[in-house]
């Protein structure tokens, strides 16, 4: 749920509020005095940047699964989709810009 920035032109206070969209614009039409902070509104959760809940096995080896699949995509670059001798060959072959 995303986090807005308000001001009250009455009392010159700024905050932070955490509601959902339709909550705040019900809120601005209420309070006419009070305005949203252009620009002033954040995400907040586990899920931005990465940050989180870490991947249990079974997904890792089913990516595994996958990227073993598909030897020459991003996911078996990141996944480790092929054996290792064919990873390192692969290395060397792009280090000399053979592929």
């Amino acid at each position: 749920m995303p986090t807005y920035t308000f001001y009250d032109e009455k009392s010159g206070i700024e905050w932070d509020e955490m509601m959902s969209n339709a909550e705040r614009e019900k809120f601005l039409k209420e309070n006419l005095h009070i305005t949203q902070v252009p620009g002033g509104f954040a995400f907040v959760g586990d899920h931005i940047m990465g940050i989180g809940p870490k991947q249990d096995g079974g997904m890792t080896e089913n990516l595994q699964r996958i990227a073993a699949a598909h030897p020459g995509s991003a996911l078996a670059d990141r996944y480790g989709g092929e054996p290792t001798k064919q990873q390192k060959t692969r290395a060397v072959l792009k280090k000399h810009g053979v592929i």
